[in-house]
């Protein structure tokens, strides 16, 4: 039977091979959801890590949290991406400050509240029609005529 860390080594290798070829054969919709998934696990991971005490394990899994989400709100097109693009940015900045406040408050409360957050991105994320993933400024184009209306 294998140890703990021959297991838990034998998982991460496995993780990091699956990881490289999701990216490789993925669009860059596909790559926006693995990024939320991981933004998400590494959330999990931060929460278990509080309940036990593994300080360390808390803050590499906050700490990735929260390079993920600063990635996501950096690869924004503010300009294509008109008033959503600018929503987001607003609300993945404010992910990162209370990701930085779990790490320093301990708190489970605040990474539920950024992990239901990035679930309804998620969801919207996943949602997006297939014709609108493929063009872009069809999909700029939509929600720029959607809040005209509004």
């Amino acid at each position: 039977m294998m140890s703990y860390p021959a297991t838990q080594n034998a998982a991460n290798h496995y993780s990091q091979v699956d990881t490289y070829t999701g990216v490789t054969g993925a669009d860059s919709h596909r790559l926006v959801l693995m990024l939320l998934n991981g933004a998400l696990s590494n959330i999990a991971i931060a929460k278990g890590s509080i309940e036990r005490g593994d300080v360390p394990a808390k803050g590499e899994a906050i700490g990735q949290a929260v390079s993920i989400v600063n990635g996501l709100r950096g690869s924004l097109d503010l300009k294509l991406g008109g008033e959503l693009a600018e929503n987001l940015d607003r609300l993945y900045e404010y992910m990162e400050r209370r990701l930085l406040e779990a790490t320093l408050q301990n708190s489970v409360q605040i990474l539920e509240e950024v992990s239901s957050l990035l679930h309804e991105i998620k969801e919207g994320w996943a949602g997006i029609p297939v014709e609108v993933r493929a063009d872009p400024e069809r999909a700029a184009r939509t929600e720029k005529a959607t809040t005209s209306t509004l």
